[in-house]
């Protein structure tokens, strides 16, 4: 895996980080057709992170929750999704045609060091495809996409959207932009945004 590291933050090359303003966005929409229209060309790994920032035991909605963010009390979990039969998105990237999914709960001071910990199972020359938001604090993508089709914008991606690459209503990339991997890592072709690294607006 090519990276660089730094005192705050690291840079993956081959990570393909999709982020969101809201809920119901298509993050997973547009991951899986990443998934499915590139696992072929070369392999790729799966990563939702679930940043857990407010008060340890409670869910972060504010509502009774699923569990996820209620189930640590401190740093992180890495689990490894097998199933792919089923709803979750974890189960859905597997299914789209990663070779292994990994779900991170982590608690946002513990974010960088989650998320080396699960590069550590990651083998070379493979691609990430991440859904996150605050992962871009802590990691500087190869890409990084965010939908942007809600009528608010949540913190965490306000916090980051200035760093995107390209920005999306819809999860369908245009069809002049193809994916490309080289030694230099994962970016679009040339004819749309591979050097310019400017924002597109997409609708």
């Amino acid at each position: 895996m090519r990276q660089r590291v730094s005192m705050k933050s690291i840079e993956v090359l081959d990570l393909i980080q999709i982020g969101s303003t809201g809920r119901n966005s298509g993050k997973t929409t547009l991951a899986k057709k990443l998934i499915a229209e590139n696992y072929q060309r070369f392999s790729i790994y799966g990563l939702k992170i679930i940043t857990i920032s407010g008060r340890r035991g409670q869910c972060q909605r504010g509502e009774v929750g699923c569990g996820i963010c209620t189930s640590i009390e401190e740093g992180y979990e890495l689990i490894e999704e097998t199933n792919r039969i089923g709803t979750k998105d974890t189960m859905q990237l597997l299914k789209a045609g990663c070779k292994k999914v990994y779900l991170l709960k982590v608690f946002h001071d513990h974010l960088l060091e989650g998320f080396l910990t699960f590069l550590q199972v990651v083998p070379r020359d493979t691609v990430i495809v991440c859904e996150s938001n605050s992962l871009r604090e802590v990691v500087k993508p190869g890409i990084f996409v965010m939908m942007a089709n809600q009528k608010s914008i949540k913190k965490t991606a306000a916090n980051v959207i200035q760093y995107a690459d390209l920005i999306l209503n819809t999860p369908e990339l245009p069809e002049t932009i193809r994916l490309i991997k080289d030694q230099e890592g994962v970016h679009f072709s040339k004819n749309s945004v591979e050097d310019r690294r400017e924002k597109v607006w997409v609708h």
